[in-house]
């Protein structure tokens, strides 16, 4: 292909991504030196919204609450993706009738799903495991407004969405494991454990730290969820960075761009940080392909 015809097919491409990424990401920095409101040019102040929100205990609760969430949503989501990929990879003739169902939780928006979620918890709904639980200990748990009780209500609706784009990707990397090697280990005498550990893990080492990328990106950034499943999320602490930055830029009267543009940016940082190990792992497994 000459040189001429590549940039003419790589044009678009690159036009659509500086207009959707690029400009906004520049517009956000300058923001996020400015004091902003609506209607009114940005004045400039430095580096004052770092520092309001980096010394802000509300901002800081939200980190420490969106990063537990993150790590413990990913342990389950990982693991737990991996034995239904192999559970499911398994099966043959219900297989079609099994990934209809479990990817029910991921095709629906992610509001509408948090909601139906929350009705197993909400006895104005039946609320069967809110029922289930009175009947075993005797008492009912306030899902909705108590901490602990709220963040795990909050936990399992983000597995519950997540857990069947884990099993889908990692069900497409079982299919590109040689059934050779499957069987030249059972030959050499390994175990069903054995053969997990060292042969099928290793062999999708790329596609587990493809599926760590985006289940870390993605609950870094849990707003949705919390709309319907935390209606007091402020208060009990259970605010995740997305929903302190749509608070403090639009919906608690100080419309504060500056601020939330700052905090946009800190949150790329976090993010970044906590990616560094599987980035580097899925660029040295692609390096060895």
């Amino acid at each position: 292909m000459r040189r001429r015809e590549y940039w003419m097919l790589l044009a678009p491409s690159l036009v659509v991504m500086i207009g959707l990424l690029a400009l906004p990401l520049v517009r956000t920095l300058q923001w996020s030196l400015q004091r902003v409101t609506y209607g009114t040019p940005g004045e400039y102040v430095g580096l004052s919204n770092y520092t309001q929100a980096l010394t802000d205990e509300r901002f800081l609760r939200s980190v420490g609450f969106t990063v537990g969430l993150t790590l413990s949503v990913f342990v389950v989501v990982v693991i737990g993706g991996y034995v239904l990929a192999i559970a499911v990879n398994d099966l043959r003739k219900s297989r079609p009738l099994v990934l209809g169902i479990l990817l029910v939780s991921y095709v629906i928006p992610q509001v509408i799903g948090a909601t139906m979620f929350g009705w197993l918890f909400d006895r104005n709904f039946g609320g069967i495991v809110n029922f289930l639980v009175r009947e075993t200990l005797g008492w009912s748990v306030l899902w909705y407004t108590d901490v602990w009780p709220n963040r795990v209500l909050l936990a399992l609706a983000v597995i519950w969405g997540m857990l069947p784009f884990a099993m889908l990707v990692i069900m497409a990397g079982l299919q590109g494991i040689s059934k050779e090697m499957m069987e030249a280990a059972r030959v050499d005498g390994a175990s069903k454990p054995q053969i997990h550990w060292h042969v099928i893990i290793p062999s999708l080492r790329g596609v587990l730290g493809f599926v760590s990328l985006i289940v870390i990106m993605d609950v870094l950034r849990v707003f949705d969820q919390l709309i319907p499943l935390s209606p007091q999320a402020v208060q009990i602490g259970n605010e995740s960075v997305m929903l302190y930055i749509y608070n403090m830029a639009f919906r608690d009267g100080g419309q504060q761009l500056g601020l939330g543009s700052a905090i946009n940016l800190l949150l790329i940082v976090i993010i970044f940080v906590l990616l560094i190990p599987f980035i580097r792992d899925v660029a040295k497994e692609g390096s060895r392909r």
